[in-house]
């Protein structure tokens, strides 16, 4: 590692969710500055479709993980929760003490959960309102949306076009945002590839990339002040900056033990904002040991990715 004392300061979290035998999950992630790794290059115009695996006796062996991967966590990560209310109001005092509980979470593992955001929580209910329609959707419209080989926005079905083994269960819907002023790009995504029957789901999601964006810009305030920089350092970096918006829907599975959802990982992003669903399954490797997550309604989880550490 760099011996460049601003780079140090931050942790990068592994992460990775785990599945339930009779429940399924859903989550809504943001990301700033996407990129694209090497291990994540097209592998052709495949396509498996989760419904087909519920049906399976067995979990598919391309969905089978090495043992050695498949940890299951019992202790729960019990990280402060950094309540944002004080900085939006301009508290002085709080502020500061917001400033030392997420550079000591970044210092120890780069991932903690804010409250009091200014995300409107209906807002949320939309969207996972509007993500819950959308994977109900019979494959042959959703595939209409799907991701081609070369872009990053789009449906994928376990990610089959792009890895041949060790396939994460679930189904994505990833698109991008970038705040043009004039041009909604995600109302303009769903109209396009879905039709405008779609049109009220984009309005829902440009609303929501919006609001991710003025949380994401008020955590880069705050992880300036804790690197001891101007306030505005990095918000006027990112402020410009391009996103992306994945929904995230993970289908019962029968041996739960033998997959995973998102396998284990760090973010190659900047930041990443999550919104869980109240099944659970989010997992953090810390101090050794992979713990749970609990879910909160009322909370966002933040990651700081690998892009922000070299940056930094």
């Amino acid at each position: 590692r760099s011996k460049i004392a601003a780079i140090d300061l931050f942790s990068c979290s592994v992460l990775y969710l785990s599945i339930p035998m009779d429940s399924s999950v859903s989550t809504l992630l943001v990301s700033q500055l996407p990129l694209e790794r090497e291990d994540q290059k097209d592998h052709g115009d495949s396509f498996l479709h989760p419904p087909f695996m519920q049906k399976e006796s067995s979990v598919p062996k391309n969905f089978i993980w090495p043992k050695g991967d498949l940890v299951v966590a019992h202790d729960e990560l019990r990280e402060p929760i950094v309540d944002l209310g004080g900085f939006f109001r301009g508290d002085l005092v709080a502020t500061q003490h917001v400033v030392l509980l997420i550079r000591a979470a970044c210092l120890n593992r780069g991932f903690f959960q804010v409250t009091n955001h200014g995300v409107d929580p209906r807002l949320v209910k939309m969207a996972y309102h509007h993500m819950d329609n959308f994977f109900k959707l019979p494959a042959s419209m959703k595939l209409r949306a799907k991701r081609t080989p070369g872009n990053m926005w789009g449906y994928s079905g376990a990610h089959a076009d792009r890895f041949s083994s060790k396939l994460p269960w679930k189904e994505t819907l990833s698109f991008g945002f970038h705040d043009s002023g004039s041009k909604p790009v995600v109302e303009d995504f769903f109209k396009s590839n879905l039709g405008m029957d779609f049109e009220q789901t984009g309005v829902v999601y440009q609303k929501y990339c919006e609001a991710m964006k003025d949380v994401a810009l008020a955590i880069m305030e705050l992880l300036a002040i804790s690197l001891g920089v101007h306030p505005l350092h990095y918000k006027h970096f990112f402020q410009d900056g391009s996103s992306i918006m994945r929904c995230n829907y993970y289908p019962p599975c029968k041996e739960p033990g033998l997959a995973f959802g998102t396998g284990p990982h760090c973010d190659p992003t900047s930041l990443t904002i999550l919104h869980q669903d109240q099944v659970g399954g989010l997992e953090v490797f810390a101090n050794n040991k992979w713990r749970n997550v609990r879910p909160r309604p009322d909370a966002l989880v933040v990651n700081i990715g690998d892009t922000f550490m070299v940056r930094a």
